[in-house]
C-alpha cells in the first residue's frame, strides 16, 4: 500500500469516527465519563496489581472508594453550595445598588479627571432589563434541569457510568494490548512512540490539573469562609473547579470575591485586602508549587490552545465535546509536533534531503 492509499484509508477512518460522534453524541456521555474515570484511576489499579492484588479486586476497591467519595461530596457539599448560590442571586440587586452608590461615583470621578465622559446608571439598566435577565436565567435553568433528555442523561450517568468504568478499568491493560496488536507493522513503533507522548500529555493535564483544581477549590473555599465572606464557599469552590481553563477561574473568583468584599466590608479596607491577598497567594502557590509538582512540564499545551479546545468542543458537541476537547486537541498537538519534525527532515525543508517514494 502506497503512502497515498494509507492517507486515504486513515482519512476515511477519521471521517467515520467524526460522523459517529455527531450521530451518537446524545448517548455518549456515560461512556465518555466512564472512560475518563477508568483512565484517571488506572495508575492506582496498576499499583495494587503490582502488589499482587487481583486486577478485578483492585478495580472493585478503587471504584468503590472513588464513587463513595463522589456521593459524599454531592450529599455534603452540593446543598451548601446551592444554598449560597441561591442567596447570591437574591442579593445580586443589592450588590448592584451598592456599586451604583459607592463604587461608581469614585470611578466616574477618576474618569472625569482623565477626560472621559461616562454616563452610567447601573440600577436603571438592571431595572429596565430585569425581565429579560430573569427570562434568560430561567431558560438556562430549564435547559439544564428540565426535559426528559436531561433526566435520561442523569440516570445514565448514575447507572451506566459505574458499570462502564468497572469493565474498562478491569480490562484496561488487555484493551491496550489488543489495540497494539492491530497497529500496522510498518509504523507500529512510531505509533507507539506518539501514543506514549499523548499519554504523557493527557496524564499531565487530566490527572494533574484535576488535583490542582481540587486543591485550589479547597484553598479558596475554606479561606474565604474563614474570612467570613458571604457566599465564600460557593465562590471559592467555583473558582477552583473552573481553574482548568487557564486564568479564567482565578480571574472570575477574584472579581466576584473582591466585589462581594467591597459590598460587605466597605468600611474595612483590611478585610478587602485580605480577600484579594487570598487569591494572590493562591496564584503564587499554584504557579510555584502545585503546577510544577502535579503537572510539571509534561503537558506542552498552550493556555490559548486549551481555551480554544474547550470552547470548540462545547460549541460542536455540548458537554461531551467539553470532556473530549482536551484529549482530542492533545492528540492533535502531539501529531502536529511530530509532523513538524518530519517536515524539517524532508526535502520540503531541506533541499538536499531525499524524496520518499509514493
Amino acid at each position: 500500500m502506497t503512502q497515498r492509499e494509507q492517507m486515504a484509508a486513515w482519512t476515511g477512518i477519521l471521517i467515520v469516527a467524526v460522523a459517529l460522534l455527531i450521530l451518537l453524541g446524545d448517548i455518549l456521555l456515560p461512556f465518555v465519563a466512564g472512560m475518563a474515570v477508568a483512565y484517571f484511576l488506572d495508575p492506582a489499579a496498576d499499583w495494587l496489581q503490582r502488589r499482587r492484588v487481583p486486577r478485578w479486586l483492585a478495580t472493585l476497591l478503587i471504584l468503590s472508594l472513588f464513587f463513595i467519595a463522589v456521593v459524599l461530596v454531592i450529599l455534603l457539599l452540593v446543598p451548601l453550595v446551592r444554598d449560597q448560590f441561591e442567596r447570591f442571586l437574591i442579593h445580586l440587586p443589592e450588590y448592584a445598588a451598592l456599586f451604583q452608590d459607592r463604587v461608581l461615583p469614585w470611578v466616574m470621578d477618576w474618569a472625569q479627571r482623565l477626560g472621559l465622559d461616562l454616563n452610567m446608571d447601573l440600577k436603571a439598566a438592571l431595572n429596565g432589563n430585569r425581565d429579560e435577565i430573569m427570562k434568560v436565567l430561567g431558560g438556562i435553568l430549564t435547559g439544564l434541569l428540565g426535559g426528559g433528555q436531561a433526566v435520561f442523561n442523569l440516570l445514565s450517568l448514575m447507572v451506566i457510568t459505574p458499570v462502564v468504568s468497572f469493565y474498562l478499568l478491569r480490562d484496561w491493560d488487555l484493551l491496550v494490548a489488543k489495540v497494539d496488536s492491530f497497529l500496522p507493522l510498518d509504523h507500529a513503533e512510531t505509533i507507539r512512540t506518539q501514543a506514549g507522548e499523548i499519554d504523557k500529555v493527557l496524564a499531565g493535564f487530566v490527572r494533574g490539573q484535576l488535583l490542582v483544581c481540587l486543591c485550589l477549590a479547597a484553598f479558596y473555599g475554606i479561606g474565604l469562609t474563614a474570612l467570613g465572606l458571604q457566599f465564600g464557599l460557593f465562590i471559592g469552590i467555583t473558582a477552583g473547579m473552573i481553574s482548568f481553563i487557564p486564568y479564567v477561574g482565578t480571574t472570575l473568583g477574584f472579581v466576584a470575591s473582591v466585589g462581594v468584599a467591597v459590598a460587605q466590608y466597605w468600611d474595612d479596607p483590611l478585610m478587602i485586602g485580605l480577600v484579594a491577598a487570598l487569591f494572590i497567594i493562591g496564584q503564587v502557590v499554584e504557579g510555584n508549587f502545585l503546577h510544577p509538582v502535579l503537572i510539571g512540564d509534561r503537558v506542552g499545551l498552550h493556555p490559548v490552545w486549551i481555551m480554544f479546545a474547550l470552547l470548540a468542543g462545547g460549541s460542536l458537541f455540548g458537554f461531551v465535546g467539553i470532556l473530549l476537547a482536551v484529549p482530542i486537541f492533545a492528540v492533535i498537538g502531539v501529531l502536529a509536533r511530530f509532523a513538524l519534525e518530519r517536515y524539517r527532515e524532508s526535502w520540503l525543508y531541506k533541499p538536499g534531503a531525499p524524496k520518499k517514494p509514493e
